[in-house]
């Protein structure tokens, strides 16, 4: 037997090296490509979506709006801030005494890993914005470890943000209907690619664990790395 092996040695070897190329060849034909999806209102709960938009499902039509509010420094903050970035949004106020202290602390271990990524940035909207003022959008602001130029928190006419959060990051309800723009803000952390689409929604109240399909925090990291080279 081993002297057969070191007879044809050469053609073992040669074989084992075809059959680990075409077994690497399968393996990768195989295996599922990874894609994030462009969201549109249709794909998404109709009871985070204003009625007037509710079925559009054009993935070319639906981007983020221009908008224009006052950031932690009462500076203005537009969509040219984020242009030609991508960036996670969510919405929140600072006396939420349920997910938001989650939330914040999800976005803030976020903020940790993409400091150093020009490119990323993110931007969290408040749902009670007569009482979240810049002062006190500071004060949370330090208390949270916020970095500046990676994430402005923001506040602005309530009507304003009304209509953004469900005409264009679909991800508030309505509150109650006695109240004109009420607001309930959920869970979604919204990812937006660098052409002001949708790409994504994940549980901000969730770092690493997996509950149903929902996707995760550290899930969000790992697409936001996959935009940025795709």
């Amino acid at each position: 037997m081993i002297d057969i092996f070191k007879r044809y040695r050469w053609f073992f070897l040669v074989l084992s090296l075809i059959s680990a190329v075409v077994l690497t060849l399968f393996y990768n034909a195989l295996k599922p490509v990874k894609q994030l999806p462009v969201y549109t209102p249709a794909m998404v709960n109709p009871e985070l979506v204003d009625t007037l938009i509710q079925y559009q499902n054009n993935k070319f039509r639906h981007k983020i709006a221009d908008f224009s509010f006052q950031n932690q420094n009462n500076k203005t903050i537009t969509q040219d801030d984020y242009k030609d970035v991508i960036y996670v949004a969510d919405f929140f106020f600072t006396t939420c005494p349920t997910i938001c202290p989650i939330m914040t602390d999800n976005m803030a271990w976020l903020q940790e890993q993409i400091k150093d990524m020009d490119d990323v940035k993110l931007l969290s909207l408040s749902v009670t914005p007569d009482i979240d003022t810049p002062e006190v959008l500071r004060k949370y602001a330090d208390e949270k470890g916020v970095i500046d130029e990676k994430w402005n928190l923001v506040t602005g006419d309530k009507k304003d943000i009304y209509y953004l959060a469900r005409q264009s990051f679909l991800a508030v309800k309505t509150g109650s209907p006695d109240e004109l723009y009420d607001m309930v803000h959920t869970e979604n952390f919204v990812l937006v690619d660098k052409k002001g689409r949708i790409r994504g929604f994940y549980d901000g109240t969730l770092l690493d664990e997996n509950q149903d399909d929902t996707k995760n925090v550290k899930q969000l990291l790992e697409d936001i790395q996959w935009l940025r080279n795709n």
